[in-house]
């Protein structure tokens, strides 16, 4: 008997010792300002309680279908024009609806092939032939639907990538709502979210495409040198007087290539660096394949000038030299911060579509830390209540009690330390190991009332024992599963601090079911072992 609760008792202590390294990992030293260093260390808090900002962005879908439109309108003009099927324009009628594209001006007989065209290189669209005489296609719903999901979980990597490059830690970003395509973004100790907002909502498209003409003051007089009209492979778009340099910007106007040389999801690389004159540049690498188009681009434009378009608008024009394989510089009137902002959101890759704020709530240091006050101070209120009560209510076993409730505290402790990458202290969190509290309690209390019950019906202490724990065992079983269900529904349809409170209770009452039925049993046992036969029972 002595062997087996020498063992148990080692057992306690070792699984102590274990959380307890958890909570303060290698002390800086054993002052009160050391220990408190080593828990900051461990425990990480969460925004609520660290301070930071906290954002709801919406993503514009339909632009990821607009984009994905976009390509599919130039290869089918591509395709079309190698099976020499003639037409009079291709365009997207309703800007309402960017997944349809409309086709005018084929004749009846190259009907069979313009199907072929559609099954074999567009199979995502079903292709249609209105009363009008026209072609319509229309992108398949379930094309539709997944390319809308699948532009929110890059537009999460992405912002991810750009957030972790800018040293954020413990940053949540994740899908907030339930289908209305949101995402949450919760940055704990940014109290200043302009930057980080501006490098999170820049789409950072970098496009390669030729310069036609230009610049002009306005449209008006790009329309006036090319005869009222813009020619269908064109369009007009707006920019910095690039050979300014520095100077005081302009806006400019010019003709840009409807289609681009090479895109965004070419870029392999991108670096802060300087240009030959010694001011902050971005120099960028493309892909194997980025750069092969981009040699053959500029291979076959030598003498003529090409233009970077970093989100629809024109950065730079420069004249073709000489051929040009996979790399390339963006001058102009950078800072250091503008170029290394723009080489990082460049690496990250570009947003799909554009997002918008629903929701930003900043929240200051100073109220996290008054949070955190009054939160400890409601955790140890209610710890040396409880434990007041107990010690009154039940004499000698509510020291038990009171033991199991303390290594309870250090076990939920012990968890946020090892595992704080993944759970936050949040000020619902305190709530969480308040309630696990109470839930302690609630253990013991039936253990200790059926002891009691077999107390009165005459039988002896260690039977009293033996039997108060197997008939409350199935008890607190029940009730600690059921709560730990709503927890983990918590969790799973939860964000932010509601999980953080479900993170806390869960573990808390896993913890508790160790410490109310293992740890109060063998501390029983212990302490009958040191009773005489018939010697009565502090309960």
């Amino acid at each position: 008997m002595k062997k087996n609760l020498t063992t148990k008792t080692l057992v306690i202590i070792a699984i102590m010792l274990f959380f307890l390294f958890g909570i303060f990992g290698v002390p800086r030293g054993i002052t009160p300002q050391a220990l408190k260093a080593s828990l900051a260390d461990r425990i990480h808090l969460g925004l609520d309680l660290k301070g930071g900002t906290h954002l709801i962005l919406q993503v514009m879908v339909n632009d990821a279908i607009s984009s994905s439109s976009d390509a599919a309108v130039e290869r089918l003009k591509d395709e079309m024009g190698s099976s020499k099927i003639s037409f009079s324009e291709v365009t997207k009628p309703d800007p309402n609806q960017p997944d349809r594209i409309q086709i005018k001006g084929v004749l009846p007989d190259a009907s069979t092939e313009l199907h072929r065209i559609v099954d074999e290189k567009l199979p995502e669209y079903d292709l249609t032939t209105p009363a009008d005489g026209s072609y319509l296609l229309a992108m398949k719903p379930s094309v539709m639907t997944d390319r809308k999901n699948r532009a929110v979980t890059q537009t999460i990597d992405t912002i991810r990538s750009r957030v972790d490059a800018l040293g954020i830690g413990e940053a949540v970003i994740e899908e907030h709502g339930l289908g209305d395509y949101q995402i949450l973004v919760q940055l704990p100790g940014v109290d200043d979210p302009t930057r980080v907002k501006e490098i999170m909502q820049s789409t950072a498209m970098l496009e390669i495409r030729q310069e036609k003409g230009g610049p002009f003051n306005s449209e008006q007089d790009a329309l006036t040198a090319n005869s009222g009209t813009i020619p269908a492979d064109s369009v007009l778009m707006h920019g910095s007087n690039v050979a300014a340099r520095g100077e005081a910007s302009q806006d400019q106007v010019y003709l840009i290539s409807r289609s681009a040389a090479v895109g965004g999801t070419d870029i392999r690389d991108a670096q802060p660096g300087r240009d030959e004159t010694g001011r902050p540049s971005v120099t960028f690498i493309l892909t194997g394949e980025g750069g092969k188009r981009f040699a053959s681009f500029t291979g076959s434009h030598i003498g003529e000038n090409l233009a970077i378009v970093l989100d629809n608008k024109v950065r730079e024009v420069a004249v073709i030299k000489s051929q040009i394989s996979d790399s390339g510089q963006i001058a102009g009137a950078f800072t250091d911060q503008q170029a290394h902002d723009l080489s990082t959101m460049l690496r990250s890759g570009a947003l799909p579509a554009s997002i918008h704020y629903l929701e930003e709530r900043t929240v200051g240091p100073s109220l996290g830390a008054e949070s955190i006050r009054q939160g400890i101070t409601a955790s140890i209120i209610g710890m040396a209540a409880v434990m007041i009560f107990m010690f009154v209510y039940y004499r000698g076993a509510g020291i038990n009690a009171n033991l199991a409730l303390m290594l309870n505290l250090i076990i939920l402790l012990g968890f946020l330390g090892y595992f704080h990458e993944y759970a936050t202290l949040t000020l619902p969190g305190i709530a969480g190991v308040i309630l696990t509290i109470g839930m302690g309690v609630d253990s013991n209390v039936l253990i200790f009332e059926r002891i009691r019950e077999e107390l009165r019906n005459g039988k002896s202490a260690a039977s009293a024992v033996d039997q108060g724990f197997a008939k409350a065992w199935l008890t607190i079983v029940d009730t600690h599963v059921t709560t730990i269900v709503s927890a983990v529904i918590l969790f799973l349809f939860g964000s932010g601090p509601v999980r953080g409170f479900a993170v806390t209770l869960t573990f808390g009452l896993l913890a508790n079911i160790f410490t109310a039925v293992y740890v109060s049993r063998v501390i029983f046992d212990s302490a009958l072992a040191r009773k005489g036969r018939g010697e009565a029972l502090s309960i």
